[in-house]
């Protein structure tokens, strides 16, 4: 399959070529980057003493591999777990146990870990702000228990506000509206404060806004001379490792991570760190409690495992050591390209969400004879099917990327081993030969948590 003495050599590839050339390859190949030796993959193919090859259940329901050069997005099922990972949620599976018992003694371990006092482990980033919110309405109202929505806003639960800067809404409002809140909208400092009134019950700050406002140090002393906790969402926040307990250290009294992003966890994970207070109310709102607002929220004994498991995973890592991997990745792609006239690379990398290395190829349209989005669609379209980084033809910022209308953005710090050599080939095929492109429909919204 490879060539380096003639990139343009035409490689005939298929999903099943490219995947499987051997039952212990597809395992390998399913590892995930920065996962250590290939002696710790390959023990991580076949369950000890056992030679059974296992059906691949994508093959089988006839679903669509593809190549994640996009980054850590729900609708790309987010990031591929570490082998320790993945023996830890199927040793999981092996034994029933007391769900509340798992969940206080993970949670407990996992906040001893990430330097805060509490943690509970949720279903997903926005089910962290669920149970936030749900945390904090207890909390505000005095009460130890009840049905959050249907009781907000009535004598025995008056006190319904949740405050947040008028430029920090987003899609993920509805997380905090399940329980029943309004929101109070402000713009200056003037108004937040006149904001925190008897009724209020959180702030709510969103990390990876594009425009700041107010400081997150300046929000937090505001709220907490009124005695109101802060929530920050801080889902695709990590790398560096050290935000998972920078934001509660600053004095965030709750702040939302995804799992299944960049910490590597299960994908319908999530934690919810802070003050032990709040992240025990949010426990009584979550599953299995049954009147609970989360209780349709429920992180299986598998998820919680794993969750503790990534941890671990995560913090034998290094910040240095990820980033030297995914720009090494990107080298083998730039030299790939390099030759192709008007093609020119470098390299950003986004100040707080998916603070990773971006390779940008930019290029002529017009020379090139199609767009980036057109290119785009094509590599989506091959086989195997590569996904790029949804900034790739973007017409304007968002999130700390820079517009990139003619270029393709490509993330390397979740391809498998070898994968950047494929992406590297098809994307030179592409650039040189752009000619089935146009016909495709539009590449759909990627959902951020």
């Amino acid at each position: 399959m490879k060539n380096s003495k003639n990139p343009d050599n035409p490689v005939s590839y298929s999903r099943r070529s490219f995947l499987r050339a051997s039952q212990a390859t597809v395992a390998a190949l399913s590892a995930a980057p920065m996962l250590g030796g290939a002696k710790d993959i390959l023990a991580a193919t076949v369950p000890s003493g056992s030679t059974k090859a296992h059906p691949d259940y994508y093959d089988k329901l006839g679903v669509t591999k593809l190549i994640n050069a996009a980054g850590t997005y729900t609708d790309l099922t987010s990031a591929v777990m570490p082998p320790l990972v993945r023996e830890a949620v199927a040793q999981a599976a092996l034994h029933p146990v007391h769900l509340a018992e798992l969940q206080q003694k993970a949670g407990e371990y996992i906040a001893q870990k990430l330097q805060t006092e509490g943690c509970c482990i949720s279903c997903g980033a926005a089910s962290a702000i669920t149970l936030a919110t749900a945390a904090s309405v207890m909390a505000a109202n005095n009460c130890q228990s009840g049905d959050i929505p249907s009781k907000i806003g009535t004598p025995e639960f008056p006190k319904n506000e949740v405050v947040v800067q008028k430029i920090h809404h987003y899609e993920y409002d509805v997380a905090m509206h399940l329980c029943g809140i309004k929101f109070v909208d402000v713009v200056t400092m003037d108004d937040y404060k006149q904001a925190l009134g008897p009724n209020t019950v959180m702030t709510q700050y969103f990390n990876a806004c594009d425009d700041v406002g107010i400081s997150r140090e300046d929000w937090i002393a505001a709220a907490h001379e009124k005695g109101v906790p802060c929530h920050l969402d801080a889902a695709a926040d990590m790398p560096p490792i050290s935000n998972l307990w920078k934001y509660t250290g600053m004095g965030f009294d709750l702040v939302s991570f995804s799992g299944g992003k960049d910490i590597r966890g299960p994908q319908n994970a999530g934690l919810l760190l802070g003050k032990k207070k709040y992240t025990d109310l949010a426990q009584r709102n979550s599953c299995p409690v049954d009147s609970s607002v989360g209780r349709g929220m429920k992180v299986a004994k598998e998820q919680i495992v794993g969750m503790v498991a990534a941890v671990d995973w995560l913090l034998s890592q290094t910040d240095e050591g990820m980033e030297k991997e995914s720009r090494d990745r990107m080298a083998v792609i730039v030299k790939m390209v390099k030759d192709i006239p008007t093609v020119k690379t470098s390299i950003m990398m986004p100040e707080v969400a998916n603070h990773v290395p971006h390779l940008m190829i930019n290029f002529d349209p017009d020379a090139i004879g199609a767009s980036a989005r057109e290119l785009r669609v094509r590599l989506r379209t091959a086989t195997p099917c590569i996904e790029l980084n949804p900034h790739t033809g973007s017409k304007r910022p968002s999130q700390g990327v820079p517009a990139q209308p003619n270029a393709l953005v490509v993330t390397t710090f979740l391809l498998n081993p070898g994968e950047e050599e494929v992406i590297g080939r098809q994307i030179r095929k592409v650039l040189k030969n752009p000619k089935s492109v146009g016909v495709y429909p539009p590449p759909p919204r990627l959902a951020a948590i």
